[in-house]
């Protein structure tokens, strides 16, 4: 997962809490790929339609907060979105991101998800830590680096694909 590319889905506001993201009703659905129908419906209801496999999702601040619902990560890469692209992420929510393998947390400064607009294709290199938007003529934004126990797991492919003796490697 270091050189991603697909259409930004951009929902810019902050705080978009798991509650938005799978709505309460459909938390004891246990196929993936039928919850992934349900993503972002308390935003979108036709979200589902409008996502392909390798597609990006911009939000605001803080995305993912609210309660620690696994469902919420597990929608998002079942309806085909691979990384989020926010300024920061609830705590819970990146973590269950990472650690299940699911789906990639970008962050980027507030100005990048200014200017990245809803259906621009873009590129994510984590080797490099940029964000490049091919619709602004290859206009490079830099992202954060993830921290090394965070890329060894990314890597792996979740935490119970990592090797325990990669954690001591530092």
């Amino acid at each position: 997962m270091n050189h991603l590319e697909g259409i930004v889905h951009k929902y810019y506001r902050d705080n978009i809490d798991t509650d938005v993201i799978v709505p309460g009703q459909y938390l004891k659905i246990h196929d993936h790929r039928e919850l992934a129908k349900h993503a972002m419906e308390g935003l979108d209801p036709d979200f589902f339609k409008k996502v392909s496999d390798g597609d990006f999702l911009l939000c605001g601040r803080n995305f993912g907060c609210g309660s620690s619902r696994e469902h919420a990560p597990i929608a998002l890469a079942n309806c085909g979105i691979k990384a989020i692209i926010a300024p920061s992420f609830a705590r819970i929510f990146y973590r269950n991101a990472v650690d299940g393998g699911y789906l990639l947390p970008i962050e980027v400064d507030e100005e990048t998800c200014r200017q990245v607009e809803n259906g621009n294709r873009i590129i994510v290199d984590t080797l490099n830590s940029k964000l490049v938007n091919i619709t602004q003529g290859r206009k490079a934004y830099d992202i954060k680096p993830f921290p090394k126990i965070i890329a060894r797991i990314i890597e792996a492919g979740g935490l119970i694909n990592l090797d325990p003796q990669k954690l001591l490697d530092t």
